[in-house]
């Protein structure tokens, strides 16, 4: 051994000057691992190959995105009393081994056990028991379903019964129903992320108005997924209505806890998203039959109504409105008119008063007296001689009709005037 990696192991520092010899670093690794011994560990068998009597496979964490390789030497298996597959859940008493020439690293298992069915429950109901005081299966929370989506999402795995189920029911009972399908996987290490990014898109499409989340039914650990904290979170979370059609009755999963809709089964889940175009015909029916018959009834009541009034003597005989308001109306038109000959009488008393002073201050009535008015070509009184020069025709204007004169001169004028 002193040629080996043994004989070479220091406590040196490694520096750029004097660095370690590869064995040597794989060898401080493999020392390092073996004080860890063996160690308890639980995951699930994602991988499970026999070969030559030894299993070589895979364990993966149970929540978050990690897997180591393990070996089974055929010795060990024959010792144990279960039978194993890809998919079971675990826990297995494994011890990491370092292998110093190929500088792998693996873990041998000792133990390998089936993770107990009441060990799994008892931390199930401790994860409902924390949800549940935190609010997230609370009723208030959960949204009502619309009474007829215009689309619908789903989530199932792809070429699935529960999805030809979801699909063929609903489109008896609707058929112009339209659905957005997710496909992921709803078993394995792959059905909480699958699940939460079909989710995630459906919940992000605005035409969506609900989500069903599909499964045929299965055995309780094939239903953990459905269980898992981050899905159901997520579930929470959704804007958008979503349904829980696992099918599985005997342990529910905390999906159906958390969804606003429970359905039993996929074919239950189409039912109670979409109505039935034939329901919903008979219901218009009927709808229409009770109005028709409330609208007969209400017009029937206003015609026995209109009846009522009509037989009212009010209304029986409208001559009565005529010969009560006769007399008054008689004795109002004899008033106005009384009123309207007084009114004329004054009116003609004004006008024959106003024709006096009219006369009085007229120019004819001077005329009528044997005066004269002279007037000039312009219309002009003349009113003085010297406005009429020698020569100048003018008019003279009578009681009776008007002559034309020329004056002969001022003085003439002036004399003649006087006589």
């Amino acid at each position: 051994m002193a040629g080996g990696w043994e004989a070479r192991v220091t406590d040196a520092p490694a520096t750029r000057e004097a660095p370690w010899p590869v064995a040597l670093l794989s060898g401080k690794i493999k020392q390092y691992l073996d004080r860890l011994g063996t160690v308890w560990v639980e995951g699930e068998i994602t991988q499970w190959g026999v070969s030559a009597g030894n299993v070589y496979g895979k364990l993966k964490d149970l929540d978050a995105d990690a897997t180591v390789s393990f070996q089974v030497w055929s010795s060990v298996r024959a010792r144990f009393t279960e039978q194993f597959k890809q998919g079971d859940r675990v826990v297995a008493l494994v011890k990491v081994s370092w292998w110093v020439k190929g500088g792998s690293l693996s873990m041998q298992v000792y133990e390998l056990k089936h993770v107990g069915l009441g060990d799994l429950l008892e931390r199930l109901e401790r994860l409902r028991t924390r949800l549940a005081a935190e609010g997230v299966f609370d009723p208030a929370r959960k949204q009502k379903l619309p009474f007829l989506p215009g689309v619908v999402g789903l989530i199932t795995a792809r070429d699935s019964d529960a999805e030809q189920d979801v699909l063929r029911n609903a489109r008896l009972r609707w058929p112009s129903v339209e659905f957005r399908v997710a496909h992921a996987a709803v078993q394995g290490d792959r059905t909480v992320p699958e699940v939460i990014s079909a989710l995630a898109r459906l919940d992000a499409d605005p035409e969506v108005e609900v989500i069903i989340i599909a499964r045929g039914g299965g055995d309780f650990q094939n239903l953990l997924g459905f269980s898992d904290e981050r899905l159901v979170r997520a579930v929470a979370a959704a804007s958008t209505p979503v349904v829980s059609a696992i099918g599985h009755e005997a342990d529910r999963p905390l999906l159906d806890e958390v969804a606003d809709l429970r359905a039993s089964t996929p074919t239950d889940a189409a039912k109670r998203v979409v109505p039935d175009v034939g329901e919903e015909l008979v219901r218009v029916g009927q709808a229409r039959a009770r109005l028709g018959m409330r609208l007969q009834h209400q017009l029937a009541h206003e015609i026995d109504r209109i009846g009522h009034l009509r037989s009212r003597p009010a209304l029986a005989d409208g001559a009565w409105i005529v010969d009560r308001r006769a007399e008054e109306l008689t004795r109002w038109v004899s008033r106005g008119v009384e009123l309207v000959e007084r009114s004329l009488e004054r009116a003609d008393a004004r006008v024959a008063e106003l024709r006096g002073h009219l006369r009085a201050l007229s120019p004819q009535a001077t005329l009528d007296r044997g005066y004269a008015i002279a007037q000039l070509p312009d219309g002009h009184v003349l009113r003085a001689a010297g406005q009429a020069p020698e020569g100048t025709r003018f008019t003279l204007a009578l009681a009776d009709g008007a002559i034309a004169a020329e004056s002969a001169g001022a003085a003439q004028a002036t004399v003649g005037g006087a006589e």
